[in-house]
């Protein structure tokens, strides 16, 4: 996802390739990725932390705790913005980790952001202000939308659009599997189902309609797809992606980054 915003930001012009670099945790990764990117990319950046504006901490909740503490102890500037994409990673959270007054902005993305169609859901910390969110902003609408929400439904956005395009290719796949079922060869199928499924999603987006009213708009007396419909009603479609979406949330809450998580068990007893 960082080589993902990266890129985005570059070729929007939002921020000039010059004032960027990145960091990996080998020697290998960081060639490959300073290659593709056209910036520097290291595995030691503590040097260059205290020249930073925002820095994006694109890494898994358990890396945590080693990063904010390599950047605490690498002179970062109190000014700085840190942008955090971690699931489960509370704004509070990260604050008690970095020890510092810094502003944060947490988001969450999601994988459409590499061909620019991404949902990206962004809220302040304690210490940040209008323009940090601004700021924010400004770096996910280059790679898809961006709204400002409050932190507490970020678990809940983590299953819906985090996980999101997960439960819409597991659909997609199983109805270019019932395309073949029927005779049509297999990428023919796909090719149905996946620009069907984008026409869908603009025409929700554009007519501003509810989607059953969009439905109905399909579902002629008597035709083939109130009979294919009633089969998905029968087989509790609603309920089984409701409960998959709970599920997902549940799980969403506790990925934190595990010293935060041991802080927060200390501290209730």
């Amino acid at each position: 996802m960082g080589h993902t915003l990266i890129k985005g930001l570059i070729e929007s012009g939002a921020i000039a390739r010059e004032q960027m670099w990145a960091s990996a945790r080998t020697e290998t990764t960081c060639e490959k990725a300073s290659a593709a990117l056209g910036i520097p990319v290291e595995v030691s950046y503590q040097h260059r932390v205290p020249g930073a504006g925002m820095i994006l901490v694109c890494v898994k909740p358990g890396q945590a705790a080693k990063v904010l503490h390599t950047l605490h102890d690498a002179n970062l500037r109190p000014e700085t913005l840190l942008i955090s994409i971690m699931a489960g990673a509370t704004t509070s959270q990260l604050e008690t980790m970095l020890g510092a007054a810094n502003p944060w902005v947490r988001a969450m993305p999601n994988t459409p952001c590499i061909v620019g169609e991404g949902m990206s859901v962004i809220c302040a910390g304690r210490y940040a202000r209008h323009e940090h969110l601004v700021r924010a902003h400004r770096v996910f609408e280059a790679v898809g939308e961006c709204a400002a929400v409050d932190e507490a439904y970020f678990n809940a956005i983590t299953a819906l659009s985090g996980s999101g395009p997960a439960y819409q290719y597991l659909i997609m796949e199983a109805l270019a599997d019932a395309g073949v079922r029927v005779g049509l060869p297999r990428q023919l199928a796909l090719r149905l189902v996946a620009q069907t499924a984008l026409g869908a999603a603009r025409m929700v987006q554009s007519s501003g309609r509810h989607p059953a009213a969009l439905r109905d708009d399909v579902t002629t007396p008597a035709g083939c797809t109130i009979a294919g419909l009633l089969m998905l009603e029968d087989g509790r479609i609603r309920s089984v992606l409701a409960r998959a979406v709970e599920e997902a949330a549940k799980t969403a809450a506790h990925l934190g980054p595990p010293a935060a998580k041991d802080a927060a068990h200390r501290a209730g007893h």
